[in-house]
């Protein structure tokens, strides 16, 4: 059984997309929270079962989607660290380039 541990951008960024969600919607935001918690979860049972993430095929990442997220992971050895939380139509290169800058 795999650690999952969320890294700080990870948690920041599942933090605005629920704001977002929240701000028209409430309890779609709720039901969004539990959804990606619920997903997380299960990578401390099956740490591989996401895909390789198209767009960095050079990266070891893997990802999961929770619809409307995609949830970005890595996997090393007895731990899964959750780097990113996005949103499914952002484009994944410029979020992570936004990211490192600030």
């Amino acid at each position: 059984m795999a650690e999952v541990i969320w890294t700080e951008p990870a948690r920041e960024d599942l933090n605005d997309v629920v704001e977002y969600v929240g701000l028209s919607n409430p309890k779609a935001a709720k039901d969004l929270i539990l959804r990606v918690l619920q997903s997380v979860e299960r990578l401390s049972d099956f740490p591989e079962s996401g895909r390789s993430v198209p767009e960095l095929p050079e990266l070891s990442y893997r990802e999961i989607i929770s619809n409307p997220c995609r949830i970005l992971y890595q996997h090393k050895g007895e731990q899964v660290f959750i780097l990113h939380v996005m949103r499914q139509e952002r484009d994944l290169r410029r979020f992570i380039l936004k990211s490192l800058d600030g």
